[in-house]
């Protein structure tokens, strides 16, 4: 299985931070964020990674170069000035990803989920691990539609930033900047998506505060 890492976005939330470093490239416990998924992606052999990047973007082959360092190859899908947003930009990587289902992971988040668990072949069109939703935001047409999927009752859910896709999902939609999120309401609408809810720890890292916070965390860890 390949893997695509999205790490294209400006990150805004996090300057003056990202106004020399993407994102997916700072340090949270000694290295990279993307480092974190680059080494748990090796680690269950996933050896083919598509980098997707727009600003800054000569910084990823600067710092992470082919990926032989962290035992996987890495090939960058380069969006120009703009970026394509998550759908746009799976779509911008396909002739990198192949016809297979691949797994992708955002570039801006910190998860301890099992991807070993994750189904190689999904069984519709994607499978999405899920996080629940903070409470200051309503559910949307997304959350509406995916979170029955994991009960009945369940609270609302939304996208972790993790799932496995195949790539039909995206092919077929004309080139440019769009968002996936409406392709998988559309799709989990008639049955064409699977869910799982997120296991472990898991960190939406949006701004300074919670970067560092992170990073105060993953360095006391390492000294217990």
């Amino acid at each position: 299985m390949r893997a695509l890492i999205f790490a294209a976005g400006f990150g805004e939330r996090m300057r003056p931070l990202t106004d020399t470093t993407p994102k997916p490239l700072l340090a949270v416990g000694g290295k990279p964020l993307i480092v974190w998924h680059l080494e748990r992606l090796a680690a269950i052999g996933v050896r083919e990674v598509v980098i997707n990047t727009a600003w800054l973007a000569r910084r990823f082959p600067e710092v992470l170069g082919d990926g032989a360092a962290v035992g996987v190859h890495i090939r960058y899908s380069v969006e120009g000035e703009t970026p394509l947003e998550t759908g746009g930009g799976m779509l911008h990587a396909l002739p990198l990803l192949g016809d297979a289902p691949f797994l992708a992971i955002n570039g801006d988040i910190w998860s301890t989920h099992p991807l070993a668990t994750l189904p190689r072949e999904p069984q519709g069109l994607a499978h999405c691990v899920l996080v629940p939703l903070p409470a200051f935001r309503t559910p949307a047409a997304f959350e509406q539609t995916v979170t029955p999927l994991l009960a009945a009752d369940a609270p609302a859910h939304t996208l972790a930033g993790i799932g496995v896709y195949r790539p039909e999902l995206v092919r077929l939609h004309a080139p440019g900047r769009f968002s996936i999120t409406p392709l998988l309401t559309a799709a989990a609408g008639v049955g064409r998506v699977s869910v799982e809810p997120h296991q472990g720890e898991w960190e939406d890292v949006g701004t300074p505060e919670r970067l560092a916070d992170l990073d105060r965390r993953l360095l006391q860890r390492d000294k217990t």
